[in-house]
């Protein structure tokens, strides 16, 4: 065993903090059972070893018009192009009233970057939400990416623009539109969107304001180990701002990874090890953040197998058509994907739909 092996691993024992040394030497010198075993060590520390938490939600895409042009989405239509298409207030219910048949208790809205709509038509439409379906369900309105565009292009601050959400009714603007959270990554893939110390002068707007909001991140495009750890350093820091601050924190850690079909893009899929590999880094190097999620969307049962790297949460999709335009496939048969977290020992338990882990929104 490597001397850098040796220390990262005797920090865990610890309890202590690893650094970016320590996340290296477990990236490139642990083999897979040591950092499952490690992860899994710092999992009990918030939940019950043999125990997963799990919610049925959709993500409901309202429009496909976007301006961001990332390279590595499948989905968009750029305005004017044939195919472009919004949906209105009783298509969306009709959409809504599926996810609930099956089951769902939480719909998420994701839209990209619309150029004509504002603050005010997205307030329009989730106050009628609200009120048409009262408490029967939950909502997570807007991603931070989303919210960013939209205050920006209705010439509101982010104090502003969350404080008519929460009028609204809002009580969720998530953490997605991450990706890889560095600006070198953003420049090559995604330059219709925006830095990271501006996404997190948003986010830091949106917990401020007093609503709810989660961390993301989605693997295999073709970022560097460095450009993923400067993601989850930056990630540390700012919970460990908000957790000094006293103020709302990130709930949770949700990691995806890439489809690359149907993408300007392209490329390969990570592997299920790859990926597990790094859900487990994500559990030892994040340790300020209590729930780690993994992706059934993208990863179907094998996202289970992530229980043992670390994850204690994951959801069921009915839809998300982002996704599944890049080649994303959704099952319904949720018995049989909650009978792979059984058979490698671990209970699922369904939570309320503000609930992760155990814990309630916001906390």
């Amino acid at each position: 065993m490597s001397t850098a092996l040796h220390r990262a691993e005797a920090r865990v024992a610890a309890g202590q903090r690893l650094d970016r040394d320590d996340a290296l030497a477990l990236w490139h010198h642990a083999d897979d059972d040591t950092l499952a075993r490690l992860a899994s060590v710092v999992r009990a520390r918030f939940h019950a070893p043999d125990r997963a938490t799990y919610v049925i939600m959709a993500i409901v895409n309202y429009t496909n018009v976007c301006v961001a042009r990332c390279d590595y989405c499948a989905f968009y239509k750029f305005p004017g192009e044939a195919g472009t298409y919004l949906l209105g207030f009783d298509e969306l219910v009709q959409r809504i009233d599926v996810v609930a048949g099956h089951g769902g208790q939480l719909v998420g809205f994701n839209g990209g970057f619309h150029p004509d709509l504002s603050v005010h038509d997205y307030c329009e439409l989730f106050r009628k939400l609200h009120t048409h379906y009262g408490d029967r369900l939950a909502f997570y309105e807007m991603t931070i990416a989303e919210f960013m565009f939209v205050a920006k292009r209705s010439r509101m601050d982010y104090a502003e623009a969350v404080r008519h959400f929460r009028e609204a009714g809002t009580r969720w603007i998530t953490g997605g539109g991450a990706e890889i959270l560095d600006d070198a990554f953003r420049l090559r893939h995604s330059p219709g969107k925006y830095k990271v110390e501006d996404f997190y002068d948003a986010q830091r707007a949106v917990l401020d304001g007093g609503l709810g909001s989660t961390a993301t991140m989605v693997i295999g495009f073709d970022e560097s180990i460095d450009e993923r750890l400067n993601h989850l350093e930056r990630l540390r820091s700012f919970q460990d701002e908000r957790i000094a601050s006293g103020g709302g924190r990130l709930s949770s850690l949700l990691v995806w990874t890439y489809k690359p079909y149907h993408t300007e893009l392209g490329g390969q899929e990570v592997s299920t090890r790859e990926y597990l590999r790094h859900l487990a880094l994500c559990r030892l190097f994040v340790d300020n953040i209590a729930n780690l999620r993994t992706s059934v969307l993208t990863r179907n049962e094998d996202a289970l197998l992530g229980l043992r790297y670390g994850a204690n949460d994951f959801d069921l999709p009915t839809e998300d058509e982002v996704t599944q335009k890049a080649g994303a496939t959704v099952s319904l048969e949720f018995e049989a994907i909650l009978d792979a977290a059984r058979r490698i020992g671990f209970t699922p338990v369904r939570r309320g739909a503000w609930a992760i882990g155990g814990a309630t929104a916001g906390a």
